[in-house]
């Protein structure tokens, strides 16, 4: 059985100690700030997490752009020369083209590489929802998966990767056409924050709305004790747009409702940030349903 290499996006968000200690592959996707383009790392080594988060609180847009044919091209070949398999997992299909970017590229592969397997894998998620289906998924391949079981396990167990979000600011979903002009300009007059997660289609769906910062961070973690499943075995994943204080605060709230296993708490790095914008808190868990 040849060996094979678990490679994902940098939409994944999970932290830099995290990625090297599970030996992923994580391809860097870009954004542009102030004419120039930057590479989102694990490590922000070319744009700080927090100092993009302050650009975009002093009024900055920032835009993103999918991974293109030849950086997939340039990050699977080393890959495929030391004879190594790929397990691709990619940002969702809902929110951008890059899935189907990396199937073209993979089919191409395999046949200058004919030995060589690639799949790629939707994984109908988003920032460190994905990146929680990567680690569970690296975790499940140091128990000895054969690349074809650990692709039919991603498959099995993506759609209870749950994904529940609120945002501090209206305005940047506004510019993402996430919620209309009127509805963004009432909604921070009076102080309302929309509660969303991601769907079976891998879109970010607006779910609920509630008055006030706190009560939206409550929320969160009351869509985990709707539908959480044996908590006691999992990671929990909190991921913050450069609002750590608020990211502790859920955190606390895990801890104080469940026995979790352990719980990581990581910045939402500059490609989702871009459209989230600062203040975002998300939370993630394995659960019955999305």
């Amino acid at each position: 059985m040849r060996d094979y290499r678990i490679v994902t996006d940098s939409t994944c968000d999970l932290p830099a100690n995290v990625v090297e200690e599970l030996g992923l592959t994580v391809i860097p996707m870009e954004f542009q700030l102030d004419g120039a383009t930057y590479h989102n790392y694990p490590d922000g080594r070319e744009y700080d997490f927090h100092q993009f988060y302050e650009a975009l609180r002093a009024g900055k847009t920032s835009t993103t752009s999918q991974v293109n044919y030849q950086t997939f091209l340039d990050t699977f070949t080393p890959i495929l020369e030391e004879g190594k398999d790929i397990l691709y997992l990619s940002f969702s299909s809902g929110l951008s083209g890059t899935y189907n970017g990396s199937t073209i590229a993979a089919k191409d592969l395999m046949e200058k590489y004919p030995d060589a397997r690639i799949i790629s894998i939707d994984t109908l998620a988003a920032s460190i929802g994905e990146g929680l289906l990567v680690f569970a998924a690296a975790k499940k391949r140091e128990e000895g998966l054969s690349l074809e079981e650990l692709a039919k396990w991603v498959e099995a167990n993506r759609l209870h990767l749950c994904h529940w979000f609120t945002v501090d600011d209206l305005n940047h979903l506004k510019r993402g056409g996430r919620v209309s002009p009127a509805v963004a300009i009432i909604g921070t007059a009076l102080g309302i924050k929309p509660v969303m997660h991601v769907d079976d289609e891998g879109h970010l769906i607006p779910v609920s709305k509630v008055r006030g910062r706190r009560k939206s961070l409550d929320a969160l973690v009351d869509h985990m004790v709707q539908t959480c499943t044996h908590p006691e075995g999992q990671t929990i994943f909190i991921g913050h747009g450069d609002s750590l204080e608020d990211a502790e605060y859920v955190a606390k709230l895990v801890r104080q409702k469940f026995k979790v296993k352990t719980v990581i708490l990581n910045y939402i790095g500059p490609v989702i940030g871009s459209h989230s914008g600062p203040g975002t808190i998300a939370l993630f868990f394995f659960g019955t349903q999305r």
